[in-house]
């Protein structure tokens, strides 16, 4: 390969794309002594913005709920622009679902975490998620599923 065909994988811009924040039952919410249980969701997804640049969304939804009532509901949306340069096509489904969320989930952490704070909560620690096994799972369901075959 010559130099200006070598792989490329960078990072070009980090940011919140989305945030959120609810607290429908507030005040009254606050006087509850028991601790909540917590949901946490997240999605990416990817789209190329120019020419070598993808930017690549990694949505983390938190809820917290007591019995039927939320306590809260925080989404961050952190997303990224990556230049991705001379990178084989069966590779880029790989890195938008695998390495770019790896990189943009320490900030989505710290986005939650300082969103429920502000709301008035102790502050949520995500623990890390392994984006590869999640990719593979996904993988690993689209290959067992049933192809449908049309009737004639």
């Amino acid at each position: 390969m010559e130099q200006n065909e070598q792989p490329v994988f960078g990072i070009e811009k980090l940011y919140v794309k989305d945030l959120s924040v609810e607290v429908p039952n507030a005040p009254e919410i606050f006087l509850e002594q028991s601790a909540p249980q917590i949901e946490v969701q997240l999605n990416t997804s990817g789209r190329g913005v120019g020419e070598g640049a993808v930017e690549v969304v990694l949505t983390v939804t938190v809820t917290a709920k007591l019995a039927d009532k939320t306590v809260f509901l925080v989404e961050v949306g952190q997303a990224g622009i990556f230049r991705m340069l001379n990178i084989p096509e069966e590779q880029m489904e790989g890195l938008v679902a695998v390495a770019c969320p790896n990189v943009l989930f320490p900030y989505a952490r710290e986005a939650v975490s300082d969103a429920v704070t502000r709301a008035g909560f102790q502050p949520i620690v995500l623990q890390p998620v392994n984006f590869e096994a999640m990719y593979l799972q996904r993988l690993q369901e689209q290959q067992s599923a049933p192809t449908e075959v049309p009737i004639q």
